[in-house]
């Protein structure tokens, strides 16, 4: 009987374990977002949501603990001064996982881990602020690609993406 089975194992030693989750939480940091497998999502959700709590305590001890996962000065600076303090109110619930496709190679549920108060990545979902500001005349039917780009946020531009439509279920 195993007892004390809160984390994940990832077949993998404690070591490399610990190394992967960290580079898994360094990417976030530093893009935004990352795609995974959906159990690493999981476990590195776990990770990220400490480093913002650091991040929102602001202690030169807990950018000391941020440090020991990020292992780069510019990574806990971006942490700091850009991520946590979107945080402030809320008290919980900074990152997201949401399932994305099936990987052709060997079937594995692939997810994106994203923060969930991070203004919408450009790479993403492009909008482009010359086609927002121009009207359709009278008459005349607005564009499909003028439609699809007035969409906002990381989420709706991932849908966009992965083909999926709001509302529908995936299996």
């Amino acid at each position: 009987m195993r007892h004390a089975t809160r984390s994940r194992r990832l077949d993998r030693p404690k070591a490399h374990r610990k190394a992967l989750l960290n580079n898994l939480v360094k990417s976030l940091v530093q893009h935004g977002h990352i795609t995974t497998t959906v159990v690493r999502a999981k476990e590195a959700q776990r990770v990220a949501e400490k480093l913002v709590t650091y991040g929102k305590e602001g202690s030169v001890h807990s950018r000391r603990q941020a440090f020991r996962v990020l292992q780069d000065r510019t990574l806990v600076k971006q942490l700091f001064g850009d991520i946590a303090p979107r945080f402030t109110e809320v008290a919980g619930g900074y990152t997201r996982v949401v399932r994305s496709r099936v990987r052709p190679g060997d079937g594995a549920q692939l997810a994106v881990l994203a923060f969930s108060k991070l203004p919408a990545m450009d790479s993403v979902a492009p909008v482009a602020a010359t086609e927002s500001a121009v009207e359709p005349t009278e008459g005349q039917q607005p564009d499909a690609s003028e439609t699809d780009d007035k969409k906002s946020g990381l989420f709706e531009g991932l849908r966009e993406k992965f083909g999926r439509k709001k509302g529908s279920s995936g299996a």
